[in-house]
């Protein structure tokens, strides 16, 4: 049974592990401190004592960006990430979110089609961003109005 909270600081270590664990270049766990301290929303799954899903967001006035969005890898392919999409979602919007944002890689497909689902329209790209092992690739940058 998935259960969902906010995250805390105490959280910013195993939200870390979870990220390296699905993603290359994750964040590390004193970049989640630091937006965790910075008054960033994050949102975490679990089932029993592991964190299985984690999505952290930034908002400023009517607006917001997704920072991060992870799911372990053993339970990738089985909705998680739409869920927690879909609660986030949700939560900024009770919170009065209007629009938005975020950036994916290029190459990152799945999640291209999980932000096309929820309704995210691409605006633009920013050439070269993100680090990769074949040195850079293009971020993609969607928005959604709430």
């Amino acid at each position: 049974m998935i259960s969902q909270r906010v995250g805390t600081q105490q959280d910013a270590a195993s939200m870390a592990a979870l990220e390296a664990r699905a993603v290359p270049y994750a964040w590390s766990e004193q970049q989640y401190r630091e937006g965790l301290a910075a008054g960033n929303l994050a949102l975490l799954f679990h089932e029993e004592t592991a964190l299985v899903g984690l999505a952290l967001s930034l908002a400023v006035l009517d607006e917001a960006e997704v920072l991060n969005i992870a799911i372990d890898p053993s339970r990738q392919g089985q909705g998680l990430g739409t869920q927690l999409l879909h609660q986030l979602i949700e939560t900024l919007r009770r919170q009065g979110i209007r629009r938005l944002y975020l950036e994916v890689r290029e190459s990152n497909l799945a999640a291209r089609a999980l932000y096309q689902r929820a309704g995210f329209l691409q605006t633009g790209q920013r050439p070269n961003y993100y680090r990769s092992a074949s040195g850079r690739e293009h971020a993609i940058l969607l928005e959604a109005s709430l």
